[in-house]
């Protein structure tokens, strides 16, 4: 017989899954058994709840306890079910009443003396939990700033198992409430105006951020390239709420989001080192897969410095992510989706040694072509721009010179290249011209002839493939909106052609 019946929520990807936690008691020789498939660090729950309930100051049953998660054929892992376990077992021995906990669900791992400590994932945790109908959320007070962004769920922090039964009991002011949370800096990027000259690659990073193009910069060491793309995200709109909470949730269920910002409000940077191997890229890890840099980059930037260093396997693991904006995963305990809409930025030398000046490379052809080959085609096919910079000649500018712009006003113009492009796909739910599909660029809203039949001659010689033909047709429309014209006309189709054919130099 049942004799106790709380809940908690598996995690599975970015996704929550509502868990009934059962205990019963009696029926044998005393000892704890967990059931419902517990990974080991479940397993041994049973040994970190039993002692957290005896330093509480409460007795632990002298009998047979069995303790049950459900669904049963779902995986469990994790030390995230301990305060469930815990109150399910004081309850079926009847030392906190079960009334309390009705709707209520239970996030929290226990130390050995009772105290309770952060767990991963508890945004989507309770994401889930709401929609599965729960109307409050005890958690640890570590993440209570995380779980007050779930709308329409009352959630309290509780420091030590001790305060959840005098919570249930008679102390209702035992839990902590919410406080106002922080939502992280408005604009923590650098500004656009600390990059010395190379006008080229400023205006192209202006049309990447308008229209959310992949970008590639190459050139020799030194000349700017890692300091434009760190200022890209500064140029990109805010993230409305409910794509904060989406690259919140996934930072949460990487166990990477910051307690005192719990919410991600600016488009994420994310930059990892030429050895990341494949699985810190796009994701890996044993039963269920967690998510990697391409996930964690998901509404903002994917910056790959070093480009040509990082090994092909690695780089050609993007291409399916570029193209549907996520990635599955499919490993011992299920397959799962994680969301990977990011914008790649890759920054690359030239040749291996590259020298601040390219006449002064003692390269070989034959390791210059080795070096940028990793590269391969299908996937520079698709960086929709490309740009060769070089070495700045001064490092003040001239009295009658401007200065540079700062990041405020070029990202005032994107926002409204972005409205533009906004409504024009509204009804198809495009938010951006990167995400356009061919067809949509083709049939919904053509071109007229004339302005395309470069185009054609570029498709025509090999120059161009069928993608980048559609990659010209979506650049050229961002285009079009930062020059407030609408269709693009035919200079802006050969400007796009210009930002594609800059092809690395191979010898």
């Amino acid at each position: 017989m049942v004799l106790a019946k709380v809940w908690s929520v598996a995690l599975r990807g970015v996704d929550g899954v509502t868990v009934e936690v059962e205990a019963d008691i009696g029926g044998g020789k005393p000892g704890t058994h967990i059931v419902g498939l517990p990974d080991a660090a479940l397993s041994e729950a049973k040994d970190r709840v039993r002692a957290a309930v005896r330093n509480s100051g409460l007795r632990w049953p002298e009998q047979l306890v069995t303790l049950a998660l459900s669904p049963a054929d779902l995986h469990k892992s994790g030390s995230a079910y301990d305060l469930a376990l815990a109150v399910a077992v004081l309850i079926a021995d009847g030392k906190v009443p079960a009334e309390p906990f009705a709707g209520t669900a239970l996030v929290g791992e226990l130390a050995l003396d009772g105290r309770l400590r952060a767990v991963r994932g508890v945004l989507p945790r309770l994401l889930a939990a709401r929609r599965a109908g729960h109307t409050l959320a005890i958690v640890p007070v570590p993440v209570l700033a995380e779980a007050a962004l779930v709308p329409d769920l009352a959630v309290l922090g509780a420091r030590h198992l001790a305060d959840v039964v005098a919570w249930a009991t008679d102390r209702p002011d035992a839990l902590s409430a919410p406080s106002a949370a922080a939502t992280g800096p408005a604009d923590p990027s650098p500004d656009l105006s600390d990059v010395v000259g190379q006008p080229e690659a400023r205006w192209a990073l202006e049309v990447a951020a308008a229209g959310g193009h992949h970008m590639l910069l190459s050139g020799p060491p030194g000349t700017g390239k890692t300091m434009l793309a760190r200022r890209l995200p500064g140029l990109l709109p805010p993230l409305p709420r409910e794509r904060a909470l989406e690259i919140t949730a996934i930072h949460s269920a990487a166990g990477d989001l910051p307690a005192d910002q719990p919410l991600i409000t600016v488009p994420p940077f994310i930059a990892p080192h030429h050895s990341a191997s494949i699985a810190a890229l796009v994701g890996g890890g044993a039963g269920l897969a967690k998510p990697g840099a391409i996930s964690k980059a998901h509404n903002g930037v994917l910056f790959l410095d070093e480009a040509a260093e990082f090994p092909a396997s690695r780089l050609e693991a993007l291409r399916t992510a570029l193209e549907e904006g996520e990635i599955r995963l499919a490993r011992r305990d299920g397959v799962v989706r994680y969301p990977a809409a990011f914008q790649l930025v890759l920054a690359t030398n030239t040749c291996p040694c590259a020298p601040p000046k390219e006449s002064d490379c003692t390269c070989t052809p034959a390791a210059r072509r080795r070096y940028l080959s990793r590269l391969s085609g299908p996937l520079l096919d698709r960086v929709d721009i490309r740009v060769h910079m070089r070495p700045s000649t001064a490092l003040s500018r001239a009295p009658d010179q401007e200065a540079p712009e700062p990041t405020a006003a070029v990202r005032a113009r994107v926002a409204e290249a972005r409205d533009r492009a906004r409504h024009r796909w509204s009804t198809h739910g495009w938010r951006t011209n990167a995400e356009v599909p061919g067809p949509a660029l083709r049939q919904d809203h053509p071109i007229p002839r004339e302005a395309t039949t470069v185009l054609d001659t570029s498709l025509t010689r090999g120059l161009l493939t069928a993608r980048g033909a559609d990659r010209c047709l979506r650049l050229a429309w961002t285009l079009a909106d930062l020059g407030k014209t609408a269709p693009p006309t035919r200079d802006h189709i050969a400007t796009a052609l210009h930002f594609r054919g800059r092809h690395l130099p191979t010898a």
